[in-house]
C-alpha cells in the first residue's frame, strides 16, 4: 500500500470517528400532534422545530426543490435553514408562476415559466413565513419557513415526528401549522437518548 493510500484511509477513520462522537453527544426528539376529530388533516405537514441552537448553520449542498405539479406545489409546506436557496420546477404541461406578497421573503415575483424550467430565490431572514401562490392558478398555496438551524421535521399524515440528532443540550421546541396552534415545550436531550413529545393543535 503505497504512502498516498494510507493517508487517504487514516483521513477517512478521522472522519468517521467525529461523526460517530457527534452522534454519541446527541439525541432524538419524536411524539406526535394531535388535533380535535374534526380537523385531522391539519396533522400533516406541520413543521416541529428547536427554535434556537448554538451555533452557525450553512444551508444544504443541494438546493431543495419545490415542484409544482398536478396543479399543485409540492411539498405543501417546506422548511429551510435561513441562507438557502430554493429551486422552483415546473413539472406540468402548462405555464406557472411563483410569487409572494410577504415581505420577509421580500414580495418576490419570479414570472411565469414553461415545463422543466427552474427559477430560484434565496430566503435570508430567520422567522420568515411565507405563503406561495401561482397567479396563473389561483387555487394553489404553499408555505416556506425560514428556521435558524437544521433540527426539524414535518409531521406525517398521522401526525408523527422524528427530529434526530439534536445536541445534547436543554432547549424550547415549537411547532407551526398553517391554521392551528400549540404552546412551545422545553426539553432536555441527553447523550444518546430519545426524548417523547407531544403536541395539541387547537384553533
Amino acid at each position: 500500500m503505497n504512502k498516498m493510500k494510507k493517508i487517504k484511509i487514516s483521513f477517512s477513520i478521522f472522519l468517521l470517528s467525529i461523526a460517530m462522537m457527534a452522534h454519541a453527544n446527541a439525541g432524538d426528539i419524536q411524539g406526535k400532534v394531535s388535533t380535535e376529530a374534526n380537523k385531522t388533516k391539519y396533522k400533516a405537514n406541520t413543521i416541529v422545530f428547536v427554535e434556537k441552537v448554538d451555533g452557525n448553520f450553512k444551508p444544504p449542498a443541494k438546493n431543495p426543490e419545490m415542484n409544482q405539479k398536478n396543479l399543485m406545489f409540492i411539498p405543501r409546506v417546506l422548511p429551510v435553514v435561513v441562507g438557502t436557496t430554493v429551486d422552483f420546477l415546473n413539472s406540468d404541461d402548462v405555464l406557472h408562476n411563483v410569487f409572494t406578497p410577504d415581505g420577509c421573503a421580500g414580495k418576490f415575483n419570479l414570472g411565469s415559466w414553461k415545463k422543466g424550467e427552474v427559477r430560484t430565490h434565496k430566503y435570508d431572514k430567520v422567522g420568515c413565513n411565507s405563503v406561495l401562490l401561482c397567479n396563473v392558478h389561483p387555487d394553489m398555496e404553499a408555505y416556506i419557513i425560514v428556521l435558524q438551524n437544521p433540527y426539524f421535521c414535518v409531521t406525517d399524515k398521522d401526525g408523527n415526528f422524528t427530529i434526530k440528532n439534536v445536541p445534547v443540550g436543554k432547549y424550547t421546541i415549537k411547532v407551526w401549522n398553517e391554521k392551528l396552534k400549540a404552546d412551545s415545550q422545553e426539553v432536555i436531550v441527553k447523550a444518546s437518548g430519545k426524548v417523547e413529545l407531544n403536541f395539541n393543535l387547537k384553533k
